[in-house]
C-alpha cells in the first residue's frame, strides 16, 4: 500500500511506521482499531490527487451569465482569477470573501465557480461552529477521534485542489474550547496552509491549491487578522428590474418544475411579478420573491385539478387571489412642504428604507427629547446638529433666548423598531432647524450624511440601498455628501435615472437646498 500511494515522502514513512505499529498490536482490540482507523484515513487522502483545471475562460463566462443575473462586478472579479490562473499556471488561489444580504446568491456563486473550473465543490457550514476542533480535528488517542471539517472535505472531494466553501463565516462561535476564529487563521492564510496541521492527521496536509471562499452577512463580527487574509467582494441588493429578471429567467422556471406545472398551465405577466416584489416582499436578495412565487405555484395547482380551467394567468390584477392583501407599502413623499418634517435615508440590513424625521418646537426649559428608539451614535448627531444650530442662529435670526425658552423634541415614527447609525446627522439639524425657524422644508427631498459641529457634512455607507429606498418612495431629488460621489459613478444608471443627485460639503448648502424660501 505504502509504494502505491501517490503522497509525500513524509507521508509514507508515518504509514509504515503506523502499519508496523498495527501488526505489533494484534493482541489489544482497543489500540488495534484506532490505528486501524487512522491507517484507512491517511489512504483515503487524496495526497498528490489533482483535478484538471478548466482553461477555458469563454466556457466560465457563459457559465456565470446562464446562473446570474446583475452581478457584475463579482463576475468580473472571478473571470480575472481565472484569467491569472491559466497565465500562470500556478494552482495558488486567492480566498475570496462574498459579503451581502441573505438570499442575494452568495453560495450560488460559489456553485457556479466550481462548474466553471470543471472541478469538486465541498461546502462546509461553519455556523455556530464553536469548537477549535471541528476544525482542526481531534487528537487520534481520544475516543471517536476524527479529522477537523477540513480535512474531511478535502477526503470528500477526493483532490487536494477543490472548490471549498467556508459558509457563512461571520456565524462562527467562539468559547472556552479555544478560538474557532484563530484556527481559520492557518486554513485561510495562504503563507501558511501549504503545510496545514490536522491534529488527526499529524501529517502537513497541502492546502495551498484549494480555492477558498468563504460567505457571510456582515464583516463586523470578522476579527481584523482573518479578514485581512481574505478578498473581499461585496454583493449588494438586487434593484427593482434585476429582481423581475431572475424571477422570470430563474425563480419562475425553478419553481414551476418544483411543483409539476408546465408553461402553459400557469403564467405571469411582468406587472405582476413587479407587484410581487413590490408589496409582498421587502429584502435585499430573492429568497422571499421565490417563496411568494411558490405559494401561486402551489394555489394554482390545486385550481388546475380541482376546476375544469386549463390555463390560469397571474396578472396584477388578480394576484390578491393568490396571496392576500399587500404585506408592504411605500411611505410616499409627502404632498406639500411642511415644517419641521425631513425625509432620511436608512440602510438596514434587508436593503434600503426612508426616515420620516419630525421635530415639535414648544414653550418650555430648554430641554432635547429624542424619542423612537434612537441609538447613542443617532442621539449625539442630534446633539451636534443643536449645537451647530445654536452657533448659527444670528444668520438665521433666532432670538438669542429661544433655546432657553423652548423646548425641541425629535422624533422617528415607527416607535418600536430600534434605529441607529451615523447617516441621519443632516437630516435632523435640518428638522431641527426648520422647526425653530418656521421655514418649510421641500417634501420632495431626501438626504442623507453625518454633521460635525461646525456644520461639515461627512461621508456614509450603504447609499446604493439608500438610493434604491429613495426611488421607491418616488422622491426626486437626494442630497448625498461629497465624498461620496465617487460611489455614485459606480452604481447604474437604472438606480440614478430620474434622481437628480446633489453633493453637499457644508451644512449650509444642505440648507440652501432644503428650506423653501
Amino acid at each position: 500500500a505504502c509504494s502505491k500511494l501517490d503522497a509525500p515522502e513524509e507521508v509514507k514513512e508515518k504509514l509504515h511506521k503506523e502499519i508496523g505499529r498495527f501488526k505489533n498490536t494484534i493482541g489489544s482490540q482497543a489500540e488495534n482499531g484506532v490505528i486501524r482507523t487512522y491507517i484507512e484515513t491517511i489512504l483515503e487522502m487524496p495526497w498528490n490527487k489533482r483535478a484538471e483545471d478548466n482553461t477555458d475562460i469563454n466556457y466560465a463566462k457563459e457559465v456565470l451569465e446562464a446562473d446570474h443575473y446583475g452581478l457584475e462586478q463579482v463576475k468580473e472579479r472571478i473571470l480575472e482569477f481565472l484569467a491569472v490562473r491559466t497565465l500562470t499556471q500556478k494552482g495558488e488561489s486567492p480566498i475570496l470573501c462574498l459579503v451581502g444580504p441573505p438570499g442575494t446568491g452568495k453560495t450560488s456563486i460559489a456553485k457556479s465557480l466550481a462548474r466553471s473550473l470543471k472541478k469538486p465543490f465541498v461546502r462546509i457550514s461553519l455556523g455556530g461552529v464553536r469548537d477549535e476542533a471541528e476544525i482542526r480535528g481531534h487528537r487520534k488517542t481520544y475516543v471517536g477521534a476524527m479529522p477537523g471539517r477540513i480535512a474531511n472535505g478535502i477526503r470528500t472531494a477526493g483532490v487536494k485542489n477543490p472548490v471549498l466553501l467556508l459558509d457563512e463565516i461571520d456565524k462562527v462561535s467562539t468559547d472556552y474550547k479555544g478560538d474557532t476564529f484563530s484556527a481559520l487563521l492557518e486554513v485561510l492564510d495562504s503563507e501558511q496552509n501549504s503545510k496545514f496541521r490536522d491534529h488527526y492527521l499529524e501529517v502537513p496536509l497541502d492546502l495551498s491549491e484549494v480555492t477558498f471562499i468563504t460567505t457571510a452577512n456582515t464583516l463586523q463580527t470578522i476579527p481584523r487578522p482573518l479578514l485581512d487574509r481574505m478578498e473581499i467582494i461585496e454583493i449588494s441588493s438586487y434593484t427593482e428590474n434585476e429582481k423581475l429578471h431572475i424571477a422570470i429567467e430563474h425563480l419562475i422556471p425553478k419553481q414551476l418544475e418544483k411543483h409539476g406545472i408546465t408553461n402553459e398551465q400557469l403564467s405571469f405577466s411582468k406587472k405582476a411579478i413587479w407587484k410581487i416584489a413590490h408589496n409582498y416582499t421587502k429584502e435585499a436578495g430573492v429568497r422571499q420573491l421565490e417563496r411568494e412565487i411558490g405559494n401561486i405555484c402551489r394555489k394554482a395547482a390545486k385550481e388546475l385539478l380541482t376546476t375544469e380551467k386549463e390555463k390560469i394567468t397571474v396578472t396584477d390584477r388578480n394576484l390578491h387571489k393568490f396571496l392576500g392583501k399587500e404585506k408592504y407599502s411605500y411611505q410616499m413623499a409627502n404632498a406639500a412642504p411642511e415644517v419641521g418634517i425631513v425625509r432620511g435615508l436608512a440602510w438596514t440590513s434587508v436593503g434600503g428604507d426612508t426616515l420620516q424625521i419630525e421635530v415639535n418646537v414648544m414653550p418650555g426649559k430648554g430641554e432635547i427629547m429624542l424619542t423612537g428608539q434612537l441609538g447613542d451614535v443617532m442621539k449625539e448627531s442630534a446633539r451636534a446638529g443643536i449645537s451647530y444650530i445654536r452657533s448659527v442662529s444670528k444668520k438665521y435670526a433666532i432670538a438669542e433666548d429661544f433655546f432657553e425658552k423652548h423646548d425641541i423634541h425629535v422624533h422617528i415614527p415607527e416607535g418600536a423598531v430600534p434605529k441607529d447609525g451615523p447617516s441621519a446627522g443632516i437630516t435632523m439639524a435640518t428638522a431641527m432647524l426648520s422647526a425653530v425657524t418656521g421655514k418649510k422644508v421641500r417634501a420632495d427631498l431626501a438626504m442623507t450624511g453625518e454633521i460635525t459641529l461646525r456644520g461639515r457634512v461627512l461621508p456614509i455607507g450603504g447609499l446604493k440601498e439608500k438610493l434604491l429606498a429613495a426611488k421607491n418612495a418616488r422622491i426626486q431629488t437626494v442630497l448625498i455628501p461629497k465624498e461620496n460621489t465617487a460611489d455614485v459613478e459606480e452604481l447604474s444608471s437604472e438606480i440614478t435615472k430620474g434622481l437628480e443627485i446633489i453633493p453637499v460639503e457644508t451644512m449650509e448648502e444642505v440648507l440652501k437646498k432644503a428650506l423653501t424660501r
